[in-house]
């Protein structure tokens, strides 16, 4: 990406064919995907890359199991739909991030012989939708090898498992791999930009969208030929600025997840609660060298403050529990992270988690915007093409086919599962931090090393017994346009999201090396890192547990 100034400097005033709203998941592959058809396209947030819930997912690229159990029983087309697209998704993600993404094989315990059947019938059904997409066959997983795998599992009534596979990947970086491969493509992209008005033509049509820089206060105009709504959660507000008496479509499901030690669970493979007593699933996942445990589901309005609770705390422990010989209490967090998925509402369905995650193109026929709403992270891309298909008829030109499907993200090119090796190798790094810098930057990697010419010091650590280095600061300012701390610790170095400890600890070295770029003072540095080790100990406190003792000088 440009530096920030330059890249306000380049959209400040001008005109695009496409100007897409919401830098998420499908906002990023809506501008990519119109930029590769050659329509010359602007990408604008209003809070960070990724910044709300492209990157508080589960972390999993899957088709679905609790959605084609929902479609199953409930004979329910748009329930059997996503289960499909998102199967055959499943592998484009897989090829197109194939450093930020992995397969990844799920054992569902079972404890009585007809949950075998059940459940050996259900992942067969999974497997024949996937067709040539399928990554490995479901098949059943004795007793003894499933407590191999799995030496923390409850053994009493334990008969075997069903094992299936999806993936598993890196929400916030693979949306910011998005970015990056779409300004790669010369498409313009601006973050911490909130589009505060549209603006339309004699015939009522948009033309104009009023921009405000969060940083600066500065409010610009950039003039567009169609305009996508890509907002997630935020639809109904972009929504109602082009057409104030449209009714609401978006329903909010509040997800909370927690990160715990991995050894309470060491395996490589995740587990699936196939029912909780809500009826939802629960997975337990590894994830960086941590265990990921989630989700809850629960309705919460735009504007709600989104955080992991005690009581979510509680309630993902009751959940696991009982399926581990050893119970895990609350003091074993370490961390955790909640969102609002964006579903559309159907009819007089009332509980969230009764909603499709089917997603919904709308064309407003008064002022020509186009929403694309609902779905979820694995449906990106597809979601992405419908939407830029509905751009192109609006635009009345004729729809060329969209060539996402087979075009790898920045980083992706040449890169191989032993990529770290020669990382290591060639820059005299360590195993944890050769792998952390390949699994984050993929083939860039070496962009960020070559900085330790100009600076020994960004060789070092962030912090010790850490792997990601000062070097990486520096090249998410000038090349990811990173402006704050969380920024840098959560989306895309992922140290936040591993342990909120550890991130207090890393702030006042990361607030340092932010002012050095951003040309801060030094009361701005002192001040960027207490606010940011006050929201990181509320954390800790809305989730039940003791806050960091940290002074900042």
């Amino acid at each position: 990406m440009k530096p920030r100034e330059e890249a306000l400097r380049s959209i400040e005033g001008q005109t695009f064919d496409v100007c897409v709203i919401g830098g998420g998941a499908t906002g990023s592959g809506c501008a990519l995907d119109a930029q590769l058809r050659g329509l010359k396209t602007v990408l604008l947030d209003a809070g960070d890359f990724a910044g709300a819930t492209s990157s508080t997912s589960t972390k999993i690229i899957h088709g679905g199991v609790r959605y084609l159990q929902a479609a199953i029983t409930g004979l329910d087309r748009s329930q059997f739909h996503v289960v499909y697209r998102a199967l055959h998704e499943r592998t484009v993600m897989l090829k197109n991030g194939a450093y930020l993404a992995r397969p990844l094989e799920f054992l569902i315990p079972c404890f009585r012989w007809t949950d075998v059947a059940y459940y050996r019938a259900g992942m067969k059904i999974y497997d024949w939708m996937a067709g040539g997409a399928s990554l490995s066959l479901s098949h059943f997983v004795s007793r003894e090898e499933t407590l191999r795998r799995m030496p923390t599992l409850q053994s009493r009534h334990l008969v075997g498992s069903v094992a299936y596979s999806d993936g598993q990947f890196d929400d916030a970086r693979f949306n910011v791999a998005l970015c990056l491969t779409f300004t790669e493509a010369e498409g313009e992209a601006l973050n911490y930009a909130r589009v505060t008005a549209l603006g339309k033509n004699a015939d009522g049509k948009l033309e104009s969208a009023e921009v405000e820089d969060r940083f600066t206060k500065r409010k610009f105009v950039v003039r567009a030929r169609a305009f996508v709504n890509a907002t997630g959660p935020f639809a109904d507000t972009i929504r109602h600025l082009a057409h104030p008496s449209a009714p609401p479509r978006m329903r909010l499901s509040k997800g909370a997840h927690i990160v715990l030690p991995l050894e309470l669970m060491p395996n490589s493979d995740a587990l699936l609660v196939p029912k909780t007593e809500a009826g939802t699933v629960l997975f337990a996942i590894p994830w960086m060298g941590r265990l990921l445990v989630g989700t809850t589901e629960q309705e919460v309005r735009v504007g709600d403050d989104l955080f992991v609770s005690k009581d979510d705390v509680e309630l993902l422990l009751r959940r696991l529990n009982p399926y581990l010989a050893h119970a895990i209490t609350p003091d074993a967090v370490l961390s955790g992270v909640a969102g609002a998925r964006p579903l559309v509402s159907v009819g007089d369905v009332r509980e969230t988690k009764k909603l499709s995650r089917d997603d919904v193109c709308e064309i407003d026929s008064l002022t020509g915007l186009i929403s694309i709403m609902g779905g979820k992270w694995t449906t990106y891309r597809a979601m992405a093409e419908d939407a830029i298909n509905a751009v192109q008829k609006h635009l009345g030109s004729t729809v060329t086919p969209s060539v996402t499907r087979k075009h790898p993200l920045s980083g992706a090119a040449g890169y191989t599962s032993d990529y770290w090796q020669s990382l290591a190798n060639g820059y005299n790094l360590s195993e944890q931090t050769a792998r952390h810098l390949a699994a984050k930057f993929g083939t860039n990697a070496p962009k960020v090393l070559e900085l330790q010419n100009e600076n020994a010091e960004l060789a070092k650590p962030i912090l010790e017994d850490l792997a990601p280095i000062r070097a990486e600061v520096v090249h998410c300012v000038r090349h990811e346009m990173a402006l704050n701390i969380e920024d840098i610790l959560f989306r895309r170095l992922g140290v936040q999201l591993y342990s909120w400890r550890s991130a207090i600890h890393a702030a006042p070295v990361v607030s340092a090396i932010l002012g050095d770029e951003l040309g801060w003072s030094d009361d701005v540095v002192a001040s960027a890192t207490h606010e940011y080790v006050t929201r990181i100990n509320r954390y800790l406190e809305n989730a039940g547990l003791a806050p960091e003792p940290f002074s900042v000088s």
